[in-house]
Parts: C-alpha cells; sequence; structure tokens
C-alpha cells in the first residue's frame, strides 16, 4: 500500500530557492538592457520588464499554469481548467507529480512548482522587449505582452514539457528553456522588430550603451540567478541538478572567452560590453543542455556560442532588421545552437532520464545517430515558425489599431518622457540654472549640446529626421 504523501523538505527548499533566483533575473535583464539602451529610454526599456512580472505572473496562476501543465488534451495544450486560479489547492495530497502509486510524488506542494514555472514564463515575456528599444508604445507592448503569452508561451510551455507534441510526441530534448525560453522569444523578437521597423537614423547613427557598469551588473544578476533556472530545473536535489550546476558555469565562462577572441581578433581590443554579452550567449546556449551533456561538451558549446553568437549581432547590419540590443543574436542564435547541441552530445552516461522519462536518444557522438538531431531540429523549426507567426500577426494588429510604435517626436526628444513622463538622470546644475535637464543631456536641442548653445525658443526646430539624439 503507498504510504502517506509526503513533503520532502530538501527538495521544496531547493525550489523555492531556485524561484527566487529565476525572479531576480527579470529585474537583472532590465538592468542589462536598460545600460545598453540610449540614456533617454532607459526606464521604458526597465518598464518593460518589470510590467513583464506583473501582468504575467497573474495569467500564469489564472490560467497559463493550467494551459501549459495541465493533463493534455490533444497535443497542444492542457485542459484549462485544472489549474484555474479560481481553485485552491492546499491539500496534503497537492504535491505535484503525485500519482496513485506515488503519492507525495517528487514532495514539493504544487504551489512551489507554479511559482517556479511562473518566473519562467515571466522572463522569456521580458526577453522580448530588447530588440524593441526605443520606439514601441507602452500600451503596445502590454497587449502584446497579454496575447503572445496566452497564445505562444502557454502553449509551447506544454508542448515542451507538459506532455504535448515536441516532449510527448517528437520526444526532443530541452532541458531548462531553450526551445521554450529562447528560441520562442527570438523568434518573437525578430517578428516585431519587422513590424516596427527600424528606429530613426538606425544604423547611421551611433546608438552605443548609455551606462556599461549597469550592463556588467546586470549580466552578473542574470549570471548568478541562472543557476536557479538551469539547476533548479531538476526539481529535486540529486547529482543531476549538480550536473546542470557545473554545466552552466563552465559554458558560460567558455563563452565569454569565446565572444572576447572575437573582439579580439576582429578590433584589437576586448570589451566588457562584450564579455557581458558572451556570457549571456553561455547561459543562453547551455540552458537546453545543461542537464543531459558531460562537462568536456558544456565548455566546448560555451566556446562556440560565443564566438558564434559575437559574429550573429552582425546580421542585423548586413540583412537590415533593427534588433535593438541583440535579442535575435544571442537569443535566437544561442538558443539554436544549445538545442542542436543535444543531438551531438546529449547521454544517457550522465543523465538516464533521457531515455527512460524523455524517451528521446544518445546524440551522434555518442552512438545514437541522427536521430536526436532531427528531433532537435525539427522542435527548434516549430517553436520559431509558430512564434514568429503569431507575434508578427499581433504586432501588426496592435500598430493598425491602437499603434504599436511611437510618433516621432517622441522617439527623437525622448521615449522616457512621452511614455512615463520621467528620465533616467538628473543633470541640472547644483547650483541651479538657466539649463534643463534634459538640455544638458542632449534631449529636446536641435545641436544636442548645452544650453549656451542652443537657439531662441522662437525659432523653428530642425526637422525630426536630423534630430536624433544618442
Amino acid at each position: 500500500m503507498p504510504e502517506a504523501p509526503t513533503i520532502d523538505g530538501a527538495n521544496t527548499t531547493w525550489l523555492l530557492v531556485s524561484t527566487a533566483l529565476v525572479l531576480l533575473m527579470t529585474p537583472g535583464l532590465a538592468l542589462f538592457y536598460g545600460g545598453l539602451n540610449r540614456a533617454k529610454g532607459v526606464l521604458n526599456m526597465m518598464m518593460m520588464s518589470f510590467s513583464a512580472i506583473g501582468l504575467i505572473s497573474i495569467l500564469w496562476w489564472f490560467y497559463g499554469f493550467s494551459v501549459a501543465f495541465g493533463a493534455d488534451v490533444n497535443g497542444f495544450w492542457g485542459d484549462p481548467g485544472a489549474y484555474l486560479g479560481t481553485k485552491t489547492f492546499l491539500a496534503e495530497t497537492d504535491l505535484w507529480g503525485a500519482t496513485a502509486e506515488n503519492p507525495s510524488g517528487i514532495g514539493v506542494p504544487l504551489y512551489v512548482f507554479m511559482a517556479f514555472q511562473m518566473v519562467f514564463a515571466v522572463i522569456t515575456v521580458a526577453l522580448i522587449s530588447g530588440a524593441i528599444a526605443d520606439r514601441a508604445k507602452f500600451a503596445g507592448w502590454l497587449l502584446f505582452a497579454f496575447g503572445w503569452a496566452t497564445l505562444v508561451y502557454f502553449p509551447v510551455a506544454h508542448w515542451v514539457w507538459g506532455g504535448g507534441i515536441i516532449g510527448g510526441d517528437i520526444h526532443a530534448l530541452d532541458f531548462a528553456g531553450g526551445t521554450a525560453v529562447h528560441i520562442n522569444a527570438g523568434a518573437a523578437a525578430l517578428a516585431v522588430v519587422l513590424v516596427l521597423g527600424k528606429r530613426l537614423g538606425w544604423p547611421r547613427e551611433g546608438m552605443k550603451p548609455h551606462n556599461i557598469p549597469l550592463v556588467a551588473l546586470g549580466a552578473g544578476l542574470l549570471w548568478f540567478g541562472w543557476f536557479g533556472f538551469n539547476a533548479g530545473s531538476e526539481l529535486t536535489v540529486d547529482s543531476v541538478a549538480g550536473l546542470a550546476f557545473i554545466n552552466t558555469q563552465l559554458a558560460t565562462a567558455a563563452a565569454v572567452l569565446g565572444w572576447i577572441a572575437v573582439e579580439w581578433v576582429k578590433d584589437r581590443k576586448p570589451t566588457m560590453v562584450g564579455a557581458s554579452s558572451g556570457a549571456v550567449a553561455g547561459l543562453v546556449a547551455i540552458t537546453p543542455a545543461c542537464g543531459f551533456i558531460a562537462p568536456w561538451a558544456s565548455v566546448l558549446l560555451g566556446i562556440v556560442a560565443g564566438v558564434v553568437c559575437a559574429l550573429a549581432v552582425s546580421l542585423k547590419y548586413k540583412l537590415g532588421y533593427d534588433d535593438s540590443l541583440d535579442v535575435v543574436g544571442v537569443h535566437f542564435v544561442g538558443g539554436w545552437i544549445g538545442s542542436l547541441w543535444l543531438g551531438l552530445f546529449a547521454t544517457n552516461s550522465v543523465n538516464a532520464a533521457i531515455t527512460d522519462v524523455v524517451g528521446a536518444s544518445d546524440g551522434l557522438f555518442y552512438g545514437g545517430g541522427a536521430t536526436q538531431l532531427g528531433r532537435q531540429a525539427l522542435a527548434g523549426l516549430i517553436v520559431t515558425v509558430w512564434s514568429f507567426g503569431i507575434a508578427w500577426v499581433l504586432a501588426f494588429v496592435i500598430e493598425k489599431t491602437i499603434g504599436f510604435r511611437v510618433k516621432a517626436e517622441a522617439e527623437v526628444e525622448g521615449i522616457d518622457i512621452a511614455e512615463h513622463a520621467e528620465s533616467s538622470y538628473d543633470l541640472s546644475p547644483a547650483g541651479g540654472g538657466t539649463g534643463s535637464a534634459f538640455a544638458m543631456a542632449g534631449i529636446g536641442t536641435p545641436g544636442g549640446g548645452a544650453t549656451s548653445g542652443a537657439k531662441p525658443e522662437a525659432e523653428p526646430a530642425e526637422p525630426v529626421s536630423e534630430k536624433v539624439a544618442g
């Protein structure tokens, strides 16, 4: 006879800690994206991340978790009413993974698992925002986030982890979100960029990061939180969680070296922005693979991701799409690299769940042939097409109805002022004076300089197309 349901203290504690770590990643992302942005748009950039925490958390609790992890209906979504927010789950039997034969499941309360998956949904949506910096209406962003989470992320999470077509039928591997998070968000970012168009002045005008220490701080918080993202995805305290943890560190460290090596060769100068971006590229690439490959393969993966993503960010200049903060070059490309890596290096020798639970195969270099590589490619392709298509339609409809892109004047003068009525830095003189903070920052003055060179109010301003501030 099965034992009575019992909470496993170690597993529950680890998952609670991991949830907090992953939640911290979204403010870290806000700092990372904010530092990469221009000064006149940093608050809008950060607001998109923080608003995702608010909006997606509520949606996930109310119906998103049910769609993603409810009992499979048709391979595409779970039972929407299974964990509806109007219900409560506090009984001693409400443990995640509980069955009649194993009433304790993994010993983790359902709400703990729900919260862990909630913060994944939050940051996936927030990732998209970096591609559309400086030009998206905040109301348009909220409407897009609502629609994309509902129509794309929640179902895709079911496809990958909830028993849907990717994990349950195709048997593709994704330990912590290479397909469900990074390919998914990267494809959506590209679609929205194509609908909104280029920033005024891009690529003619220099649009450099305004605060590199913020970039480094954000990257550091992402790196720290990612241990919960990856090692926490094992859900239990065991050797595979340890494997995911060490693989996350090794791949990220290697990717930093790979990215700055490219900079050294191309420009003769390694940069802090490059090192920070390399870290994120490594974190992205190791996400789907961290619990399924050996540490030596993680090092190699990190090097490849750092080098390839460093080269991929330049594609936007060659192909003409304005991905402001390189979401496509880092997350979409990095997610694909990590997902395909499983088709080469996944091995049951480090995680028997590859065959026993997922029904997948060893990678090409471990004697499994090309079968798993094909599965990984098919899974990535399905998510890419679905996410890109839905994101493009959503962005197009929003643009043609309430408007998704801000007016040219607002973009030039600063989206922070236009959308939020605040600015990130007070640059007014300590002792007062006639110059405003915006004039000193080069915002709203045709020459972009100090107030001493400003024109009288009665003199017409130059055309907005020639007035792009840095």
